[in-house]
C-alpha cells in the first residue's frame, strides 16, 4: 500500500464517528449485522480488514440470497416450459462497499449486491434437441407394490429433462442424488449381498437399468455400470445396472457433437425412457433387446413386485 494511501485513510479516521454496525439487507428485510470492529482492527492506528472473517460471512450471506437458476424443460405434453434466471451474491462489489464502511463510514445501511445467474439450458437449446428421438427403451413393473412404483416414479422424475452436454457425462448417483425420506423414497424390496430385504429406495435400480438400455440404444458411451449378483426380471439377463449411493454408479458420457435429452417417465406399471438430440446429431445407434411386457411370477407377490433391486438404493 502507497504512504499516500495510508495519509487518506488517516485523514478519513480523523474526520469524525462512524456508524456501527452495518446492516446487511435483502429485498427490504434485515439478514446481518456487521460490526466494524469484529471484521477490522484499528489498534495499529491504521484499520486492517480480517479477510478470513470477510470471507466466512460472506459463505453465510451468499446461502441466504442464493436463488439458482431454473433450466427449461419439457411438460408432460411436450410443450417447453421456459428458463429462469437465478441470483448469486456479487462477492466483489460486496468486498468493495463493505471497505468503503470501514473506511469511509457515510451509511449504515447496505441493499446486498447480487448477479444474475443463467440456466444452462435455455428454450431455444431445449427446441433444437427435443424432436429427434435417437434412444429408446421400457421396462414393465407390478403397480399394485405402491412403495416401490412410487420410488421408481420419483427416480425417474429426477433424471427427467437432464440435457448431457457433448464430451459431458451422466452419473446416476450425482443426478437422483441419496435416496432418503427426506426426498420422499420409501421402504420397498432390495437385495442386499443377494439376500432379500427391505429400504429406502428399493426399485430405483430398475429406472438405471432402463436408461442404461435407453442410452445403449442411441449409441452412448457406456463408462461405469455394474450388474446385480442375481437375475432380475425387469430386464433381460445381462441388460441391467445396479445403483446404490455407497457404492455402484450407472455413467455414460455423450460421445456426440450435439446435446441429449433425457426423457423418463413411470406410471402405471411402465417405466419408459426416450434420449432425445437434434436433427444435426449423427448417432450410430445400437441393437438392444426389448424387455419383456409379461410380469413373472413372482412380481404378483409384495416382496418381488416388478423384480429384484441389487444392494441398498
Amino acid at each position: 500500500m502507497g504512504l499516500q494511501w495510508v495519509i487518506a485513510i488517516l485523514i478519513l479516521f480523523q474526520q469524525g464517528h462512524y456508524p456501527d454496525p452495518l446492516i446487511i439487507e435483502h429485498e427490504g428485510q434485515e439478514l446481518f449485522e456487521m460490526s466494524r470492529s469484529h471484521y477490522s482492527d484499528s489498534n495499529a492506528g491504521v484499520p486492517l480488514i480480517d479477510p478470513d472473517k470477510l470471507e466466512v460471512f460472506m459463505d453465510e450471506l451468499g446461502k441466504r440470497v442464493l436463488k439458482l437458476p431454473v433450466n427449461a424443460a419439457l411438460d408432460g405434453y411436450g410443450r417447453i416450459v421456459s428458463e429462469q434466471t437465478g441470483r448469486k451474491l456479487d462477492r466483489d462489489a460486496f468486498t468493495v462497499q463493505f471497505h468503503r464502511f470501514v473506511f469511509e463510514g457515510g451509511f449504515f445501511r447496505l441493499e446486498t449486491p447480487l448477479t444474475t445467474t443463467y440456466a444452462k439450458v435455455d428454450s431455444e437449446l431445449l427446441s433444437t434437441i427435443k424432436g429427434k428421438r435417437i434412444g429408446h427403451y421400457a421396462t414393465y413393473y407390478n403397480p399394485n407394490n405402491k412403495n416401490r412404483s412410487h420410488n421408481v416414479s420419483l427416480a425417474a422424475k429426477a433424471i427427467n429433462n437432464y440435457v448431457v452436454f457433448p464430451g459431458d457425462k451422466f452419473s446416476f448417483n450425482e443426478v437422483v442424488g441419496k435416496r432418503t425420506t427426506e426426498k420422499g423414497y420409501l421402504r420397498a424390496p432390495v437385495i442386499v449381498r443377494g439376500e432379500m430385504s427391505e429400504d429406502i429406495g428399493g426399485g430405483i435400480c430398475q429406472i438405471s437399468s432402463t436408461l442404461f438400455n435407453a442410452a445403449d440404444r442411441a449409441g452412448l458411451q457406456i463408462v461405469q455400470r455394474y450388474t446385480h449378483s442375481r437375475n432380475v426380471k425387469y430386464v433381460p439377463h445381462g441388460r441391467d445396472a445396479t445403483v446404490s449411493w455407497d457404492g455402484p454408479d450407472f455413467v455414460f458420457q455423450n460421445n456426440y457433437s450435439e446435446p441429449v435429452l433425457i426423457r423418463a417417465y413411470a406410471s402405471g406399471g411402465q417405466a419408459s425412457i426416450v434420449i432425445c438430440s437434434s436433427e444435426e446429431v449423427n448417432e450410430k445407434r445400437r441393437q438392444v433387446p426389448s424387455a419383456s411386457k409379461k410380469l413373472p411370477e413372482e412380481a404378483k407377490s409384495e416382496m418381488d413386485a416388478g423384480g429384484l433391486e441389487e444392494h441398498k438404493d
